[in-house]
């Protein structure tokens, strides 16, 4: 059974065809997939959880430095 499944592009809301032959999945195109890396290498897009053990925080021990 061969069926047509439809998603949006979570950067721009496209819709994407959800087949083999849509190398981006489930994002339209390369640009929309590096602008979603690039939220996520930003900070801009976590997972919420508790914090892990012997996570370490770089900012949390930083003097003013201006």
């Amino acid at each position: 059974m061969d069926k047509n499944i439809t998603v949006r592009c979570p950067t721009c809301q496209k819709p994407v065809a959800w087949k083999q032959s849509s190398a981006f999945r489930p994002f339209c195109s390369e640009r929309c997939r590096l602008i979603d890396l690039g939220e996520w290498a930003n900070e801009e897009k976590v997972i919420p959880g508790p914090e892990l053990p012997g996570a370490v925080n770089p900012d949390a021990d930083k003097e003013d430095e201006y």
